[in-house]
């Protein structure tokens, strides 16, 4: 092989869809490319996941004129790997092609197709049955495309067949911890043939998906060379960058003017207001303070130092009118009169109201605040304060809510100190604090990572936690809960099982 030889790699975000603007892209990054050889993620041309766009007739169309387009308009000395659907005999392949000179030279099928957690590829694809081996000019590549990475066999099939270097598309979902499994993966890969591994992996936001590059190359006896951008840090600065790396390109694809938010002065709604604004800058965000009779004075200064911190515009609208109107007019039909939920919810449903009808007015898309505790057990209010575009916290849990808070505040303190000392409360009766209702969130966390994340049973939690009580009821609220979820704003998947596509349950069980 002529060691003079590059190879590149195009790490970047090919949206769901934009079939002509994926393939203008890689147009214009093989135009002034200035390699040998070319490569683009996993379904490039399409965009991951397609989802059922497969199966209509004008998206396939589509592909195929892009394809033809590509081939007739790629630089014909460039060696150009892109990933497409292709379509064969009734059948749908998730497959990597090879451009040169005005031809495809070579067509590789993905052989595993992941049916598991947010994947669906058995849903759409065939599956590949032969490795994928492209000799080009004096140079043999081994082909793999994402899930064919996880599993032994695909890549030991090219260990006898004199490889120069192995190549994987990808577009591998960010999960925490998940850099340190691709390198697992791709060291075996290394040491189980003695050849460079390319990764390379997509880099974008796809509803709940955040797709965080971090391509590299990996070659025998040496540490990893990065070649793309990637989150970087503690596990907690992670988390950060990428919360507001899922919130900036979910807002920006959708064209949205900025974002609001209710800002109560607790920690959920303070955390939410620094991401956004960090994403988005504090021109294109917004707050609006809702006080009613139960909202502490302390609520409404820590709120009004939030927003006067971060710089971002900010109105108070007070509710208690409206809720007193409310139940003048709707409290004579109520069956039992006793103060219960019903009037909790009243309260959390105006400001919901009040916000989308801003949000109607402006443009701008309404961030709910809940977190990922509050919503495994239902501790929220559905048309309420669950009502909204893009559930931020969705999938952090609320200690991992305070630590973020604290992280962020080591940066620049820009969330006053009692909001993180205080016990938290929705403020929607005399003296409420969330502990009336649930657990300790140092204990509800662990529940809830046991039983929803780890697929532990009631008996494996008591055995580990202890807390019987506890564990039973906090797994009883998941389960009843589940029509909440669904009703849910999706949110950016963070951990290695988040509530939406990777979590389908009933909501109707025994």
């Amino acid at each position: 092989m002529d060691s003079s030889l590059k190879i590149a790699i195009c790490q970047g975000h090919f949206p769901v869809g934009a079939i002509a603007q994926n393939a203008q892209k890689i147009l214009d990054e093989s135009a002034k490319s200035e390699a040998a050889i070319l490569v683009f993620p996993e379904l490039a041309l399409s965009g991951y996941p397609p989802e059922d766009l497969l199966f209509q007739a004008e998206f396939r169309l589509n592909i195929e004129a892009a394809l033809r387009h590509l081939q007739a308009n790629l630089p014909p000395s460039l060696l150009v790997l892109v990933g497409a659907p292709i379509y064969r005999d009734g059948k749908i392949y998730n497959a990597l092609l090879a451009f040169f000179d005005g031809q495809v030279i070579y067509e590789y099928h993905k052989q595993v197709l992941p049916n598991l957690g947010v994947f669906d590829d058995k849903r759409y694809f065939t599956a590949g049955t032969t490795s994928g081996m492209l000799i080009w000019k004096s140079l043999r590549l081994g082909l793999l495309i994402c899930e064919d990475c996880w599993h032994n066999e695909p890549i030991l099939q090219f260990r006898d067949l004199a490889c120069d270097h192995l190549i994987c598309i990808n577009a591998s979902p960010f999960s925490m911890n998940k850099e340190a499994e691709r390198l697992e993966r791709a060291q075996f890969a290394v040491d189980q043939l003695k050849i460079p591994f390319i990764y390379l992996n997509h880099q974008g936001i796809q509803d709940e998906l955040i797709y965080d590059g971090g391509s590299f190359l990996l070659a025998p006896d040496s540490a990893p060379l990065w070649l793309g951008a990637r989150f970087q840090g503690s596990p907690v600065e992670v988390q950060y960058q990428a919360l507001c790396f899922a919130l900036r390109g979910y807002v920006d694809h959708h064209r949205f003017p900025g974002v609001l938010l209710g800002l109560s002065g607790g920690v959920d709604s303070a955390l939410t207001l620094a991401i956004a604004v960090d994403a988005l800058g504090p021109e294109r965000v917004e707050v609006i303070l809702m006080p009613s009779a139960y909202t502490a004075d302390m609520s409404i200064e820590d709120a009004q130092e939030e927003a006067a911190r971060l710089g971002v515009k900010n109105q108070i609208i007070p509710i208690e009118i409206l809720f007193k109107t409310a139940l003048s007019e709707i409290s004579p039909h109520f069956e039992h009169q006793k103060w219960d939920l019903t009037e909790e919810n009243i309260q959390a449903r105006l400001r919901g109201l009040i916000l989308m009808a801003l949000s109607n007015k402006s443009g701008k898309m309404v961030l709910t605040t809940t977190n990922k505790s509050e919503l495994a057990v239902g501790y929220g209010t559905l048309y309420g304060d669950m009502a909204g575009g893009f559930a931020l916290l969705k999938d952090i849990y609320k200690m991992e809510v305070y630590a973020l808070a604290r992280y962020r505040n080591g940066i620049d303190p820009v969330i006053p100190e009692r909001v993180l000392m205080r016990a938290p409360s929705a403020e929607l009766r005399e003296n409420q604090t969330d502990q009336d209702a649930l657990p300790d969130y140092v204990l509800l966390d662990q529940i809830i990572q046991q039983y929803q994340e780890e697929n532990k049973s009631t008996e494996e939690i008591i055995a580990k936690l202890g807390h019987e009580i506890e564990v039973k009821k906090v797994i009883a609220l998941i389960d009843r809960n589940e029509y909440k979820r669904r009703q849910s704003p999706i949110g950016p998947k963070i951990s290695k099982r988040a509530f939406g596509r990777d979590w389908r349950m009933p909501i109707m069980k025994g």
